[in-house]
């Protein structure tokens, strides 16, 4: 079996088009070389995808799709100059939580960095009905492309009733299995799950095995947040491999990281293991962010056991003196193994119910609200930050020769980890707005760690071809007009963790479906977004 990394043109897409669209290509478009385009864009220096070496030419649009590359005859209605910029087709980022983009459609924050597809439905969290998503992405479209996987902890949980410690019954699984089925019927990718967060972080492996057995027929990916990112990472890349072989899928990692000072520096035992998958015939990619800080809830400084059934048992739990006890110490021995002598690594994202400590790490935050910045006051305020609803949180905990290590790696794409961002809401992590641009800019053109023609494959043709999404992710004939045009010496991420709220620039123009949806590092409110469903397996 040929890895993902030796198909530098995949031959996935050749094969996309059945005959009937192809012959509807054919009559809207005409022939290249006679046909009146829609927009063209002149001499630019094409990035395809394919990560090929630039070539100057031009790229005609019509009907939405790309018509002709290169040399050609024939005018656009719209005609840009693009001299000195390089046309890369639009970045797809294959690990978002943007389920708000409903709310927030114009999705500024990615289209400003070039990102014209998102996948939704990661961590095990996505929307149940999948069919539902799509018909209202269709009379409420979007800036961007959405497609979405369907999340293990939301189908648990709808199936067993609650976020239970236990096995389900043999009822319980036939309904989850059932609930993917429709899903991936409805159009999702693959499934995901977050086997840290609730209820998925009581699941088994053999549950998660039968579950993703239901991706099989579709040729689905199964797309995990692993149990560990730290001290117990080889047993969770050991569990996702068993996954994937045993269920006849592919397989990748989320956000792929060493958490932790005492994991740092393991990077070639961890790329050995994923190659070692990949010898045994199970197909295995990973994403990263290029920041050496996470995001997530507060809720996972806690143990998994005090959260099982919900918030009014937590409350009780940390109400009752010999419970609260166990959870204290539980957490003070957490502290102790990562090597850390309080939460000095971490930092409020955002809290509703009082942000007057966003941006404050939480020893800051503790000193504010209980008067001191002791270990058992940082904790008590997580206690507090529990019960009064969801609290996110950046947490430093990677290493940068890590980062660079996992980076170099020809089968990890680039994803943001980001929800829809409102502007000046809270102090979010910088990657929702600059995670595309940060690649290119410090890692490409400042650091040169990849070309710009391997950055662009890694953002564009190998999550198109690992996700299943047709028609998308190369400057080819045919494939749906989704361009960045960039300066790749100006393309730079402005955001940063003290002042995250600023948008990408360097972008001179990006297209979605052929539609100019940023001008100038601005959005023009166009919102030519469509629903993205899975290709059918051929």
């Amino acid at each position: 079996m040929k890895s993902i990394n030796e198909r530098k043109t995949p031959g996935f897409f050749l094969a996309s088009c059945d005959w009937l669209s192809a012959l509807l290509f054919a009559l809207v478009v005409g022939t290249a070389s006679g046909a009146e385009f829609d927009l063209v864009l002149r001499r630019g220096q094409v990035v395809n995808g394919t990560g090929k070496a630039a070539f100057v030419g031009d790229v005609a649009v019509k009907a939405g799709r790309i018509v002709a590359v290169g040399d050609f005859a024939g005018r656009g209605t719209t005609e840009l100059e693009a001299t000195g910029l390089v046309v890369a087709p639009g970045f797809i980022d294959v690990h978002t939580h943007g389920e708000d983009v409903l709310e927030r459609p114009l999705a500024e924050n990615f289209l400003r960095m070039g990102v014209t597809t998102l996948v939704l439905g990661n961590c095990g969290s996505s929307k149940l009905e999948i069919g539902e998503l799509f018909q209202q992405l269709a009379t409420n479209p979007p800036s961007a492309n959405v497609a979405t996987l369907i999340g293990h902890n939301n189908v648990r949980a709808a199936a067993m009733g609650g976020s239970f410690m236990r096995p389900p019954t043999a009822g319980e699984l036939s309904r989850m299995k059932a609930a993917v089925e429709k899903g991936m019927k409805e159009g999702a990718l693959g499934l995901s799950t977050g086997l840290i967060y609730l209820p998925g972080t009581f699941s088994k492996t053999e549950e998660l095995v039968a579950v993703a057995k239901a991706l099989t027929p579709f040729d689905g990916i199964y797309v995990s947040h692993m149990r560990s990112e730290g001290e117990k990472i080889y047993e969770a890349l050991d569990e996702l491999i068993q996954i994937g072989r045993e269920a006849k899928i592919r397989a990748h990692v989320s956000h792929i990281k060493l958490s932790g000072k005492k994991q740092w520096g393991q990077t070639e035992k961890v790329l050995a293991v994923l190659a070692g998958a990949r010898a045994q015939g199970v197909s295995v990619t990973q994403d990263q962010y290029v920041y050496t800080a996470s995001s997530t809830g507060v809720s996972q400084l806690l143990p998994d056991s005090s959260r099982e059934g919900g918030s009014e048992k937590f409350a009780a739990r940390i109400h009752d003196p010999v419970q609260r006890a166990k959870i204290v110490a539980q957490m003070t021995n957490s502290l102790a193994r990562g090597g850390h002598d309080g939460y000095d690594y971490v930092t409020i994202a955002s809290c509703r119910h009082d942000p007057g400590i966003n941006g404050l790490t939480l020893p800051e935050a503790a000193k504010l609200r209980k008067g001191s910045a002791s270990v058992e006051k940082q904790i008590e305020l997580v206690f507090d930050l529990e019960r009064n609803g969801r609290t996110t949180a950046v947490f430093f905990g990677m290493s940068e020769t890590d980062l660079q290590a996992f980076l170099r790696h020809t089968n990890t794409m680039f994803a943001s980890d980001s929800g829809v961002r409102k502007f000046q809401d809270g102090v979010p992590h910088p990657r929702g707005y600059g995670n595309n641009a940060r690649v290119l800019g410090r890692y490409v053109r400042e650091l040169k760690l990849l070309s710009v023609e391997e950055a662009v494959r890694r953002m564009t043709a190998l999550p198109a071809e690992a996700f299943r999404l047709a028609d998308r992710g190369l400057v080819r004939e045919g494939f749906w007009a989704d361009l960045a045009v960039f300066k790749a010496e100006a393309v730079r991420d402005e955001a940063t963790f003290k002042a995250p709220h600023h948008y990408a620039t360097g972008f001179r123009w990006v297209l979605v479906n052929g539609v100019v949806t940023v001008d100038n590092d601005r959005h023009t409110a166009a919102r030519a977004g469509v629903g993205v469903r899975r290709a059918e397996k051929r």
